[in-house]
């Protein structure tokens, strides 16, 4: 049996975070475990308040499943703040996780922030080294970098610069960028593939980051070589998006269950 941990916090609304993290790991056949770093009041408007898990608890949580259950790969989405960041960074060195997907989660869709701003030095520095495959999108990558990102040429740019901070392979996501196409660029340290589907007319994109992500690591949870679970991972998200749902009044989630609903 496959197993992934996913380390995130927890969306009421059921379209990002633990809970599409969870259900795109059982679409793709493996075993979901969790440790949630903050519990969320969101629907599809935005984020209405934040609660916080303290980071010893969240280290219980880690230590509780990563001492009994052996995972293939893991991921972590909002972590909040620099002790939380901390205390999983030493928790995923103790237990040797090498299969880590880190998606620096900062902002929300709906603009509200989630990772503090003085934490971005302590992701940096104790996180990110620590990823096989960092996945930022554009926002966060300006963020990482501070300047702005506005073409693919830029993109790899910018891949190539935060590889330099420790990940061993880079996906910029590029749905930022106007366009037609949706164009990821993916660094792997020597040479960069890029991968383009066309751009989908949708408002319903909640949660495509985690959802993307969470793919990328059930792959390589499967066995999948980086390059192989980017991939496959991106006609995921694809799907996904393209079958997202029509919930609520705002920005509708993705569908991870896309694929399964189809088959």
């Amino acid at each position: 049996m496959y197993k992934a941990l996913t380390i995130a916090g927890s969306d009421s609304g059921g379209g990002a975070g633990i809970q599409t993290d969870l259900k795109t790991f059982a679409a793709l056949d493996v075993y979901g475990t969790s440790v949630i770093t903050a519990l969320t009041a969101q629907n599809t408007l935005g984020v209405h308040g934040i609660h916080a898990v303290p980071a010893k608890f969240i280290a219980c949580q880690l230590e509780a499943v990563l001492s009994d259950i052996t995972v293939q790969a893991a991921k972590t989405g909002m972590l909040g703040d620099s002790e939380v960041i901390s205390a999983v960074a030493e928790k995923l060195i103790k237990y040797r996780i090498k299969n880590l997907v880190v998606d620096p989660v900062m902002v929300a869709q709906s603009g509200d922030r989630l990772l503090e701003e003085s934490s971005v030095e302590t992701l940096q520095n104790k996180l990110l080294p620590l990823s096989l495959i960092a996945t930022p999108n554009i926002p966060e990558a300006e963020f990482l970098l501070g300047r702005n990102i506005t073409n693919v040429g830029e993109m790899e740019s910018a891949a190539k610069e935060i590889h330099l901070l420790g990940p061993r392979h880079v996906l910029l996501k590029g749905g930022h960028l106007l366009g037609n196409e949706m164009v990821d660029v993916f660094y792997d340290g020597k040479s960069y593939c890029h991968l383009a589907e066309k751009k989908i007319e949708t408002k319903n994109t909640h949660g495509t980051g985690c959802t993307y992500a969470a793919a990328i690591t059930a792959h390589l949870a499967r066995g999948c070589t980086p390059l192989e679970s980017v991939k496959l991972a991106k006609h995921f998200i694809t799907q996904a998006i393209l079958h997202g749902f029509s919930i609520g009044s705002g920005y509708g989630p993705t569908n991870p269950m896309a694929g399964l609903c189809r088959a």
